[in-house]
């Protein structure tokens, strides 16, 4: 390692402001980045080093992703790494492209965007959905608002709605059966022939018809679903790990949960035939994935406590109503989403609410 930081030392001027390859400095600083710590430094005092930059910030929610990946490449087979090979591909080059036009350095956020993407994604979804879904997420939900940081919606959760609302039969009809994927069908998963046989409905599909799928397949994960979702426990590990390195906020996730639960154990206690039982609905679709993993986000999150808390209440009461009351099998991505157009607001109610309390106790 010591020999490639001579090298980028080296060849650092020609990548400034005045130098011959100027125009490509962000992509030298991305890769001096994700190999080592940020060169700059403070020029005066105070001097304040955080420990948990956004590169060790990225890490971490990779690390936690990685028991999802996993279980998705033992259930559903090799497709997932062609689908994160797009996926960062044309992504990044989205990055790449925007970074350069604004003279701006590349951040480490799309590390995560780009890994989850694929894993919200049906397993035999086209190729070229993936390329059109993160660049369309990643431009709209991202870039148009100034990039990292900016970004008032979760860009792959913007890439996955697009998909819905444009591609609707080709992502309502591309599950297929777990269980064969690493050792059996690799070739036949990885280039989409044969899959037909294989097709499967999800569980909350197969509950719109008044069959509840076996809680324990729901929580190993031996059952139809998009790559990350089908297997809680592997997503309760890697939610555990973001919550420990105090990555995700606690709020959020208990909001979610709690709310969530609430709900449906109202449902279930209403209508106990037409409504399934509360630990059902939370092992279910994307709510675990989606309440520890993109909920979560720290951007398009509210900032406060207070507004934490009410984010994610509202984000499970808006998932549970439209899992149980609408044409849609899922409600989670959608819950989110409108949970990020409220997170600004959200934060400016308790501002203001605190700034009176102030005013008064003055």
């Amino acid at each position: 390692m010591k020999m490639l930081l001579k090298i980028l030392e080296k060849v650092s001027p020609a990548f400034e402001e005045d130098g011959k390859f100027s125009a490509f400095g962000p992509l030298y600083k991305a890769m001096e980045n994700f190999f080592f710590a940020p060169s700059t430094t403070t020029p005066s005092a105070p001097y304040i080093r955080d420990p948990l930059d956004i590169k060790r910030f990225m890490s971490m929610v990779i690390i936690a992703l990685l028991p999802a990946l996993l279980a998705s490449i033992y259930f559903f087979g090799l497709r997932i790494i062609a689908m994160l090979i797009v996926s960062y591909a044309v992504g990044g080059a989205v990055e790449v492209i925007f970074a350069i036009v604004r003279k701006e350095e590349i951040n480490e956020g799309f590390l995560v965007t780009g890994m989850i993407f694929p894993l919200i994604l049906p397993p035999v979804t086209p190729l070229w959905m993936v390329g059109v879904g993160v660049a369309f997420g990643v431009f709209v939900g991202k870039e148009i608002f100034g990039g990292t940081g900016r970004n008032i919606f979760n860009p792959a959760i913007v890439g996955r709605c697009f998909l819905a609302l444009a591609y609707p039969a080709n992502m309502a009809g591309k599950y297929i059966s777990p269980g064969d994927g690493l050792l059996g069908r690799v070739f036949e998963y990885v280039t989409l022939s044969g899959v037909d046989a294989v097709s499967q409905a999800t569980p909350l599909a197969l509950a719109k018809q008044g069959n509840l799928t076996d809680l324990s397949n729901m929580f190993l994960g031996s059952i139809g679903g998009s790559f990350g979702e089908t297997s809680a426990i592997a997503i309760i590990i890697g939610g555990i790990f973001l919550l420990l390195t105090r990555v995700s906020n606690w709020r959020t996730v208990s909001g979610i949960l709690l709310s969530s639960a609430l709900t449906a154990a109202l449902l279930h206690h209403i209508d106990p035939e037409r409504f399934a039982p509360v630990l059902w609905h939370l092992c279910a679709g994307g709510l675990l994935f989606g309440a520890f993993f993109m909920a979560t986000d720290p951007v398009s999150s509210p900032a406060t406590n207070v507004g934490k808390w009410i984010y994610g209440g509202m984000i499970g009461l808006i998932t549970m109503l439209i899992r149980n009351f609408t044409g849609y099998v899922e409600g989670v991505t959608f819950a989110i989403l409108l949970g990020n157009i409220t997170a600004p607001i959200l934060d400016e109610i308790v501002y203001s609410i605190r700034i009176r309390r102030l005013a008064v106790e003055e």
